[in-house]
């Protein structure tokens, strides 16, 4: 069965009425902190003041979740040999040193990964075959999304694509419910329960890998802050809590849980912004969804200006990196979905953007992990397609091949 790419939120510099800002822009913040709690992003990145020498190792200590490798994470037994219809079979990944742990964690680098065919007719497996035959690479992470409470997950073929021989991946996969309210869900609704229950005997049953799992990411669009409503921030984190908390009671221990966060400012200057935070116990990794525009605006810019960007005045927002670290510094934090949307006015935009990209992901260390949000056309019409043009398909291809980008995703 194909999975289905649903509601993903695309921007709108309409909605916000900002400024646009330079490169030089005050108002974009650089990190605060160096992170040294977390490994290295590869030997031959530039070293941050105060963080030890790539040569020195990553902490494996115990109260280090975040390096650690899991046990029998250097297995060396083969994965099962299922067919995948439409897959490309299996080419070797790159040698690297660096693999994942704990908690999916990478012991260095950063894992590269896509959601493919969003909002197009291919999806699931023969999307992701084209998508690495274009790019180049395998991808270690596969995202795909889910709704409602009829079909379980992961999927045979989700199941297959983790499983390739020769090309492990990590599977994504984000589930919207849509049984009940919030404030329903987190209080036992009958019916979301039960499904909840069906899906973890499922998953003990087909798939003991750990994978990522989000639970209705970029919940703050639906936020309803309204005694009563059901939709409200303190209700989507006890919701959120509910989910994990059934999973993990039935025995779904392979679960990493990931936070899903619009990286929208407007959202994130509310009030209740901080309240929709579930609690450490049920949050192993913080996401967020984030993308570039290719004609000036808010969204125009480097790396940090979309990301990280920061608000001044009564208002103010630190930016979202910044909150992240301040807030929530034992978490890694993973771009849950990013891209560049085209413009026929400024193509070199785009691949100016991949090809600054690695550069300055380095000066952000918290960020583990990146997947590209690929479809030709969302409901706006954009395209965040890397091959729009020719020009930029081979920076894309250059960027999937960067050092920094190679993890080895151990079975």
């Amino acid at each position: 069965m194909a999975t289905t790419l649903v509601w993903a939120w695309t921007g709108g510099v309409d909605q916000l009425g900002l400024p646009f800002g330079s490169v030089g822009d005050p108002t974009v913040s650089l990190p605060v902190i160096a992170a040294p709690d977390f490994p290295a992003l590869g030997d031959n990145r530039r070293l941050l003041p105060g963080r030890k020498s790539p040569s020195a190792g990553p902490s494996t200590t115990a109260d280090d979740p975040t390096v650690a490798l899991a046990p029998g994470a250097l297995s060396n037994q083969p994965a099962p040999r299922i067919a995948v219809p439409g897959l490309v079979p299996g080419a070797a990944a790159p040698r690297t040193h660096c693999r994942t742990g704990r908690k999916l964690v990478p012991t260095c680098n950063v894992l590269w990964g896509v959601a493919p065919g969003a909002h197009t007719e291919s999806r699931g497996a023969s999307a992701l075959a084209a998508f690495e035959r274009k790019t180049g690479r395998t991808q270690a992470i596969y995202h795909a999304y889910h709704g409602g409470i009829r079909q379980l997950f992961p999927t045979d073929q989700e199941i297959a694509i983790a499983h390739q021989p020769g090309r492990h991946r990590i599977l994504f996969l984000n589930w919207k419910p849509e049984s009940a309210s919030w404030a329903a869900i987190a209080r036992g609704d009958r019916r979301t329960d039960a499904f909840l229950d069906r899906l973890a005997v499922h998953i003990k049953k087909n798939f003991p890998e750990q994978f990522f799992f989000a639970v209705h990411h970029e919940g703050e669009n639906d936020v309803r802050e309204r005694a009563g409503s059901g939709y409200t921030a303190r209700d989507y984190a006890a919701m959120y809590r509910h989910v994990i908390n059934r999973l993990r009671a039935h025995g779904v221990n392979n679960i990493v849980s990931v936070l899903v966060h619009m990286a929208y400012v407007k959202h994130a200057q509310q009030s209740w912004f901080n309240y929709m935070y579930p609690g450490d116990d049920v949050v192993d990794w913080i996401g967020f969804d984030t993308y570039a525009y290719s004609d000036p605006g808010y969204g125009h810019g480097d790396f940090a200006e979309i990301f990280n960007r920061r608000i001044e005045g009564k208002r103010a927002w630190p930016g979202f990196y910044n909150w992240a670290l301040s807030r929530h510094p034992g978490k890694p934090l993973m771009i849950a979905e990013w891209g560049v949307w085209s413009s026929r006015r400024n193509t070199g935009y785009k691949v100016d953007f991949y090809r600054d990209l690695g550069d300055e992901l380095r000066r952000f260390p918290k960020i583990r992990a990146m997947v590209q949000f690929e479809t030709p056309h969302n409901q706006k019409g954009q395209d965040s397609s890397v091959d729009s043009t020719q020009a930029a398909l081979h920076a894309y291809q250059r960027l999937g091949k960067l050092p920094i980008f190679q993890v080895a995703v151990t079975p």
